[in-house]
C-alpha cells in the first residue's frame, strides 16, 4: 500500500462535495503534469490511502481522508474541445492523461499548511518543499502515520 496527497480547489471538489456524491467517488481529472500523471497511471493501486487536501483557497490544508478506488483510466476531458483540460494532441487511440477514482472515508478537522511545516518530523514532506506545485505527491509512510495519529489523533 502507498500514501498520497492529491490537492483539489474546493471550488471544484471539496471534501464536502465528494462525501456528499453517490458511492462518495469522484474522477480525479484534470491532471495536467506528466509526473503527477505517472503517479496515478503507473503507480496508484486500489485501496492506497490518500489525504484530500485543499488548495488554491483562503486556508490550505488536509481537510480529509480517502483512498484509491479505481485504477487509471483515460480522462475524458483530454478529448472535449470545450474543456479548460482539453489536449489536442490526445486522441482516443493514444490518450495522453488518465485519472483515477477517489473514494472520500472521512473528513477531518484542517491540518494547515503552516501547522504542517512546524514539524520537524514533516521536513521533507514533497508539498512543504520549495517550488514543488505538482496536485500528486507520495508520502513516506511514516509522514502518514505522524500526520494521522500526532496531528488528527487517528489511528494510522
Amino acid at each position: 500500500m502507498r500514501y498520497w496527497l492529491m490537492k483539489s480547489e474546493p471550488a471544484d471538489a471539496s471534501i464536502d462535495d465528494v462525501l456528499a456524491m453517490p458511492r462518495q467517488t469522484v474522477a480525479w481529472y484534470g491532471v495536467r503534469n506528466y509526473q503527477a500523471r505517472n503517479f496515478m497511471r503507473d503507480q496508484m493501486q486500489v485501496g492506497d490511502k490518500v489525504f484530500f487536501y485543499h488548495s488554491n483557497c483562503a486556508e490550505p490544508g488536509i481537510a480529509g481522508l480517502a483512498e484509491v478506488a479505481k485504477l487509471a483510466y483515460p480522462d475524458h476531458t483530454q478529448f472535449d474541445a470545450k474543456s479548460k483540460y482539453y489536449d489536442p494532441k490526445a486522441t482516443p487511440e493514444n490518450p495522453r492523461w488518465v485519472n483515477v477514482d477517489v473514494r472520500a472515508t472521512k473528513k477531518t478537522r484542517l491540518v494547515g499548511l503552516a501547522e504542517l511545516r512546524s514539524h520537524p518530523e514533516l521536513d521533507k514532506l514533497r508539498i512543504l518543499q520549495r517550488g514543488n506545485r505538482l496536485s500528486i505527491t507520495p508520502l513516506d509512510p511514516a509522514e502518514w502515520s505522524f500526520i494521522c495519529k500526532k496531528l488528527m489523533k487517528l489511528k494510522a
